[in-house]
């Protein structure tokens, strides 16, 4: 598989990249600092440099053409305001699916937030808009017959190392789940069509990766 990844040189996706690459499946990452393109070689992946903020659909379609699928893993990141949540966490996820879209490749995995909802309030204000935003995404998304798409929503992330083993289902609860194992995730999700049209929360659990992603497709 050709798999493009928005986000390339974020936590998640530097971990699908190197899984990717060593089952021998072929990964581009999108960056938007030409200073990053040596960690993304470095994990196996192709970097090609453009940002989603400034970008129109068709520069975006023009590097997924080909691809077999798109995986949206991008995100404003902390310290960034309330603004950019719309601009990236929303925004670029949509010029994303828009261009997945034009250049036909139906494949679209979405790496979302446990609690993304558009009409999230209250709390810390920043974080309600970065909730909203993802969840305005989802929405978008959801809505799209042209996509065969994704929406996976981890819960709290750590960089402990991953234990392969997981809570996938459309309502975990809260808990929280290595980087590792949602990387592992995703790339077993790519394998797994029966799985589009999900919407998937991810905790640590006891099921092994490709068992749970089996069974939440009804494939197991």
């Amino acid at each position: 598989m050709r798999i493009v990844i928005a986000g390339g040189h974020g936590q998640i996706a530097l971990r699908l990249e190197r899984l990717l690459a060593a089952r021998g499946d072929s990964a581009a990452g999108l960056i938007r600092n030409p200073g990053q393109a040596d960690d993304l070689r470095a994990a196996g992946a192709e970097p090609v440099v453009l940002d989603l903020e400034s970008a129109v659909v068709e520069e975006v379609a023009a590097v997924l053409a080909g691809a077999d699928a798109a995986v949206f893993a991008a995100g404003a990141g902390a310290g960034s305001g309330a603004e950019r949540k719309q601009t990236v966490d929303r925004g670029a996820a949509v010029l994303f699916a828009d261009a997945a879209e034009r250049a036909g490749v139906r494949r679209y995995l979405v790496v979302s937030s446990m609690g993304a909802d558009a009409d999230a309030s209250g709390g810390d204000p920043v974080f309600a808009a970065y909730l909203r935003a993802k969840g305005a995404a989802d929405d978008d998304i959801r809505s799209r017959t042209g996509l065969d798409w994704t929406v996976l929503r981890p819960g709290a992330l750590t960089n402990d190392a991953g234990s392969g083993l997981v809570r996938l289902s459309p309502t975990t609860g809260r808990g929280a789940v290595p980087r590792d194992d949602v990387a592992a995730v995703l790339a077993e999700l790519l394998h797994t069509p029966a799985t589009a049209g999900l919407t998937l929360e991810l905790v640590s659990g006891n099921d092994p990766v490709p068992a749970a992603v089996r069974a939440a497709a009804g494939t197991s």
